[in-house]
Parts: C-alpha cells; structure tokens; sequence
C-alpha cells in the first residue's frame, strides 16, 4: 500500500515563492533544474508530486515568456474547463478568441495531491497579477494518453480583500524568513484491490463531482448563488477520506 508521502520539494531551490513575493518567476538555471531531475528520479512510484510541480513551473514560465493565453491553451487538455463568471466552461474555444496581455499572471503551486496510480493530481497555490493583486488558484492535473499532464480544470481568483502592503525594509533590517516549501500528498492504494468506499456528492445545486479512474481521488466544485466559487479535493488514505484541499474563490468578475 503506498503510504502518505509528504514529499516537502524545497521551493526556494525551484523559485517556487518569487512569483508570489514580488517580481516575476526567474528561469531555472542548471543547477536548479539539475535538482528538479534528482527529485523526479527519486520518488517512488507512478505517482510523483514533483511531476506537477515541474509542469505548474513550466506553465507559469510559459505564460511569461510566450504569453498567458498561449501557454493556457498550450497546457490545456482537450476537455479542459475554467471555472469562470458563471460556472465552469470549455476552455479550448474561449481561450481561441483571447489576445495575450502584455504582462501574465504568475503563480506557484504550495500543495499537490495525486491519486494512488498518478493519473490525477490537484494543485492549488498562490498568484499575482500585473498590477501586484495576489490571490489563489487551484488546478487539476491529468496524465494523457502520452505521458504527459495536461490541466481539465482550473480556477483562480484575487483576496478579497487584499493583504495589507508590506512594510518597507530599513537598510541593515536583518530579515527572518521560513523555509518554502511544496508539500505532495499521495493517495493510499487499496489492499488486494479492495473496493474503495464511495461517499454521497452533496446535496447542492450547481456542483459537479469527479473522481479519478482508481478511485483514490475526488474532486468537485460548487458555484454558490453569490457568484462564490468553492473547491473541495479527497483523497483516499489509510481507509478513509481525507480532505487535502479546500479553497472558497471570490466572484470571478471582482
């Protein structure tokens, strides 16, 4: 049975957090994707947390350097959706009409949770726009048919309200800070192929469920009668349900 791995990928290594701290994400030298490649040789199994890190900094370099629509119709698979103004919608023709900004998001991923057979995964993270706005976003991984993970769900969204600016720092301040980190969970494997029990989709309007081809995780999402957009991801662990990641999203349109 393949346990809980709490792969913590440091992302101060990966530059995980420069995207979020002020300036945009700076590319990988070789070293840093030296690191990237021992990581990703290590880790046991089908299911790598580092695989999606790797691809969430690809995309994210992408949308800098080729422009933000590009690299999200790049990264889509066929049946993407993006969770929008009005629920969840086909990403691939919308995105076909959307003209690059001259500035993209950017955004690195802070937790990845992955079934047990790695064919699905759920990243969620912290963004920042153009203008400085930070917020939150949450993706959905999909392995394809060539080995590659293509995102099938994506939504994101500002605080609301913003954080307060930071404090400007005094030359000679000596600054403390903690470590960043990604933190990768994996989903328990069923014993002897045992049954995985399922459990009730809620009893709400404008919702959806999905569950990955093993059974070890599900994700769903809700769009609420205020334009809230909530997102819930499970994953099957040592028996039971355990709730990973769980993200209330403002209004598309605030």
């Amino acid at each position: 049975m393949r346990t809980l791995c709490r792969a913590m990928i440091v992302a101060s290594t990966l530059a995980l957090a420069a995207c979020v701290g002020g300036g945009g994400q700076p590319k990988l030298n070789k070293r840093q994707i030296a690191i990237v490649d021992r990581v990703l040789a290590r880790a046991p199994g089908a299911a790598q947390p580092s695989t999606i890190v790797a691809a969430e900094l690809a995309f994210s370099r992408a949308a800098r350097e080729r422009g933000q629509w590009t690299a999200f119709r790049e990264f889509a698979a066929p049946n993407a959706q993006i969770h929008g103004d009005n629920g969840p919608f086909a990403a691939l023709p919308w995105l076909a009409t959307q003209i690059d900004p001259p500035a993209a998001v950017q955004w690195a991923p802070r937790v990845v949770v992955m079934s047990c057979d790695g064919a699905l995964a759920v990243s969620k993270g912290r963004l920042r726009d153009p203008d400085g706005k930070v917020g939150n976003f949450v993706t959905v991984w999909e392995r394809q048919a060539d080995g590659e993970y293509r995102y099938v769900f994506d939504v994101g969204g500002d605080d609301n309200p913003q954080p307060p600016p930071k404090q400007r720092q005094e030359e000679g301040d000596i600054i403390v800070t903690a470590l960043d980190v990604v933190q990768g969970l994996i989903a328990s494997c069923p014993r002897g192929g045992g049954v995985i029990p399922t459990a009730p989709m809620p009893d709400v309007q404008n919702a959806g469920l999905q569950v990955s081809r093993d059974g070890t995780l599900r994700w769903r999402w809700q769009h609420k009668a205020d334009g809230t957009r909530h997102f819930a991801a499970d994953y099957f662990y040592e028996g039971r349900w355990v709730t990973a990641v769980e993200q209330n999203l403002a209004p598309a349109s605030n």
